[in-house]
């Protein structure tokens, strides 16, 4: 007992027995001499770091203002973020290294070039280090140690310094994420009084929704590595790129209760593409994290907790591409100081154990230099020859019908580096579609991003582990809904020339400008953007409940179900404004418009028909705040917002009201408890409902709808079997997680007649689906227009016991509330902003909701 007491006393005088402020020496290592001129971040701010939580602004100005002074750095704003802040890059080596950088960048980028690489010579080669801070803003340890550390790499004396700066090039990214970062200093800041409190209840450690994790549209963006979604992520994704580092570090926050954590993760959780070799350095350089940590007496663990399997992580995405990823985890003080079980836990303390595993994570990189350098190159040399060896040669892929969702397929993927080629001619694998030059393209697997690339297209079932940190299926085709297949013989003759950088399309006029009528489809991703900009400046648009066809300027041309049509007898707006309108979607939208002559059909439906059904522009809302999931609705959000440039309102659960309801004629509910949501609201929502508007209830927000009795249907019962046989205590939670369905891909089967599909082409679908609430078939056999087939499973883990049950169950259900519409979707059709291929179904919920036929609704109770 004496031995305990002594260990935790001297932890507790560690981390709470610190003046505030601290000391510099406290962050960094006694004995070094510092460079004068420069400033230290005390005398440049006024405070000393750890005091106040740095604003995003005061870390910019202070790195601006360490490249003014020392010769070791340059700087460069990388992108801006939503909210316009800068994201900063500081490139930082010796003097003479800074001379000749642009020669040292090529020379290391041709480690990854294996037709190049093996004449390099590692012996001299610096080392290239990447050091991001505070992806999730509220975890701002990292942020404000990202000071200390260019301070110290700016000022620094000596030998020991000098051999570093000689033989590394140091990237530092002060902060990923700039708006959530100054979102969360600014509320701990307010909350901050002349004494710190640590009392746990205390306000400033308890964050009003959103809290500042996020992003500004509330995205996490440690999960945007791959998909790229957003310009701090694109930003950071050319910086990556443009150097290939050989070790890149993430540094978070957790739990106030914990210690410290670094990498490795737990090994059965490991992603299967990573080589061996590279969780081999991670170990290596855990060494010395741990000896740095020993050196102040901090509590760490490893090999526990958090996994490197989804490739979307800051400390994953490296693995995959020669790179070494670590991920920091530090016990969070969720502001200036808290109580945990070690003792009070301060801000301080958090940023020096960054500080520490920075400097420990730069005398790794130079001790292992050359294990890392060669690692590098042995990555991609070893990748061609996997790729050789490989069953699949190629994949062929293409939408013709959405040129634009093509484009951003390709330009995502040419983020990362992959190389795509023209399709030569026409090619039709066996069992599958016809892809045809010009609108279908090939990637050969024989490239040195053939692991990246593999880990993109691959549906994988089967798994070492059923326990995943995150999602355990992101196949990118299935996410876009993009037509895809796999060439296993021969595919020299079908690889055409490689394509450049891809660029938006446009779309075209068919037809004169003087029209009868204008028509487009509703197949292009951008179509919504274009229907909605007509809305907005009046025009009166209907949409097409049946196929038909009609003479066109190319010759007859057959409709599909949910063409929009402009009818111009009808219209109170200029004619020449119409077509401007129309050009901005042909230029912006890649919309094919047709201008029809006449009204008359050869078949199917004329274009004055009653089954050309009238459209309302969507008035929407979104329910935000308290009870809701932030993530879901920022995902509704950017969509509505940043890709089909609509007005959309985010309006507080608390504050809802039916006098402020009266604005709207949709309410989006993207998932959450809604637990703010009275009895009188509940009430207020459902009248609003019945006068004839459409709630769209998602995710977590189908099943609010359900119990609250907004639609007559119910749940899939759990089939829960009882056993006598006994379990390990220890084996517990895996037991319980290998039930939980974290992200995985499923096929449903879609009716192409019914409004909410309008736009697909194909009677199957791939859907994302996190969570095991299922819902029933409806009792009306027309409601159910979404529905999961026989056998779902696409790409991702299930257990066999979850798969049963989701099979033939309900995925969408359009239901009735008086005259008013209620859509249910099980799953969301935003995920990430990367499912471009469901995005379409919210679109169709906004747009063609009210014209679903009455008597096909699911009624209500």
């Amino acid at each position: 007992m004496k031995r305990v007491f002594v260990i935790l006393s001297i932890l507790f005088i560690s981390q709470s027995a610190i003046a505030d402020p601290v000391d510099l020496t406290y962050y960094l290592s006694e004995g070094t001499s510092y460079n004068s001129d420069i400033p230290t971040p005390e005398a440049f701010f006024g405070f000393q770091i750890g005091q106040w939580h740095l604003r995003h602004d005061l870390t910019v100005a202070y790195m601006k203002e360490l490249a003014k002074r020392s010769d070791r750095i340059s700087i460069q704003t990388y992108a801006r973020s939503y909210e316009h802040r800068e994201l900063l890059l500081l490139t930082i080596t010796a003097p003479d290294n800074h001379q000749n950088i642009e020669t040292l960048q090529q020379q290391h980028l041709q480690l990854s070039m294996p037709n190049q690489s093996e004449t390099l010579n590692t012996d001299e080669m610096p080392i290239v280090v990447y050091m991001g801070y505070s992806i999730h803003g509220n975890e701002p340890s990292g942020g404000n140690a990202a000071p200390l550390v260019a301070y110290h790499l700016a000022a620094a004396q000596g030998a020991t310094i000098d051999s570093l700066l000689q033989n590394a090039v140091i990237l530092l990214d002060p902060a990923f994420n700039p708006d959530g970062f100054n979102r969360f200093a600014h509320w701990a800041n307010t909350h901050r009084g002349k004494h710190a409190n640590a009392d746990p209840a205390h306000r400033e450690h308890n964050e009003v929704w959103p809290g500042g994790r996020t992003n500004h549209y509330w995205f996490d963006l440690n999960r945007d590595w791959l998909l790229l979604q957003h310009p701090e992520s694109q930003g950071r994704m050319v910086n990556f790129h443009a150097w290939k580092p050989n070790v890149l570090t993430d540094h978070h926050e957790m739990g106030t209760n914990r210690t410290f954590f670094f990498q490795p993760g737990i090994p059965s959780r490991n992603n299967p593409l990573t080589p061996k070799r590279t969780f081999e350095l991670t170990a290596a350089i855990a060494e010395r994290h741990a000896e740095a940590l020993d050196n102040i007496q901090s509590l760490y663990y490893t090999k526990e907790s958090y996994d490197d399997f989804y490739i979307g992580k800051g400390s994953t995405y490296p693995d995959l591409n020669g790179s070494v990823g670590i991920l920091f985890e530090q016990a969070s003080s969720r502001g200036h100081i808290q109580e945990s079980i070690h003792g009070p836990l301060r801000f301080p303390f958090t940023i020096r154990n960054h500080v520490r595993a920075s400097f420990s994570t730069l005398k790794a990189a130079l001790e292992l230099r050359k294990e890392l350098l060669d690692h590098q190159r042995t990555f991609y040399t070893d990748a061609v020859d996997e790729a050789n060896k490989s069953r699949i040669k190629a994949y062929v892929f293409g939408a013709p019908s959405d040129l634009a969702r093509t484009h951003q397929f390709i330009h995502l993927l040419q983020q990362h580096r992959i190389q795509i080629h023209e399709l030569a001619r026409p090619l039709t694998p066996p069992g599958g579609q016809t892809f045809a030059p010009g609108s279908a393209y090939v990637i050969p697997t024989n490239q040195p991003q053939f692991r990246l690339l593999t880990a993109m297209f691959e549906r994988r079932t089967t798994f070492q582990d059923s326990l995943f940190y995150d999602v355990s299926a992101w196949t990118l085709p299935l996410a876009f809904n993009m037509p895809f297949a796999e060439l296993t013989s021969s595919s020299q003759e079908v690889i055409g020339d490689r394509i450049s950088p891809s660029v938006m399309p446009q779309g075209r006029l068919i037809g004169d400008a003087n029209a009868y009528a204008y028509a487009f489809e509703w197949k292009g991703y951008y179509a919504p953007r274009a229907l909605y900009r007509l809305q907005e400046a009046g025009v009166m648009t209907k949409v097409a409940t049946q196929p038909f066809r009609i003479q066109t300027a190319e010759g007859t041309r057959i409709f599909d179900y949910g063409t929009i049509l402009i009818p111009m007898g009808i219209q109170q707006i200029a004619p020449q404004n119409i077509a401007r309108l129309l050009d901005l979607a042909i230029q912006e939208d890649a919309i094919e418009v047709y201008a029809f002559e006449t009204g008359l059909a050869t078949s199917g439906i004329s274009l004055g028909s009653p089954n050309f059904a009238a459209l309302q522009k969507p008035e929407i809302a979104i329910l935000v705040g308290d009870g809701t999931t932030s993530y879901n609705a920022g995902e509704a959000w950017h969509l509505l917002d940043q890709r089909y440039d609509m007005d959309v309102s985010l309006i507080e659960t608390r504050h809802l009201n039916s006098t402020m309801l009266t604005r709207y004629n949709t309410v989006i509910m993207a998932g959450g408890s809604y637990s703010t949501l009275d009895s009188t609201k509940r009430s207020t929502l459902k009248e609003w409902a019945r006068m004839g508007n459409t709630v769209v209830a998602y995710d977590s927000a189908a099943r609010w709808a359900v119990q609250n009795k907004f639609v007559n249907t119910t749940f899939v019962q759990k089939d829960i079997k009882k056993t006598s046989d006994s379990r390990t205590y220890i084996n517990a939670s895996s037991d319980r997680g290998a039930q939980v369905i974290g992200g995985a891909i499923f096929q449903v089967k879609i009716d192409r007649t019914h409004p909410l599909s309008y736009g697909y082409t194909s009677d199957t679908l791939p859907v994302f689906r996190r969570g095991t609430a299922l819902l029933e078939l409806t009792k009306n056999p027309y409601a159910t227009p979404f529905r999961y087939t026989g056998r779902p499973l696409l790409s991702g883990y299930i257990s066999n016991q979850n798969l049963v049950q989701l099979q033939n169950s309900a995925a969408v259900i359009a239901g009735k509330q008086g005259q008013g519409r209620v859509i249910l979707m099980t799953d969301n059709p935003t995920f990430r902003a990367y499912w471009y291929g469901t995005q379409k179904l919210l679109a169709n919920a906004l747009f063609f909701g009210p014209v679903i036929n009455n008597g096909t609704l699911q009624a209500e109770e």
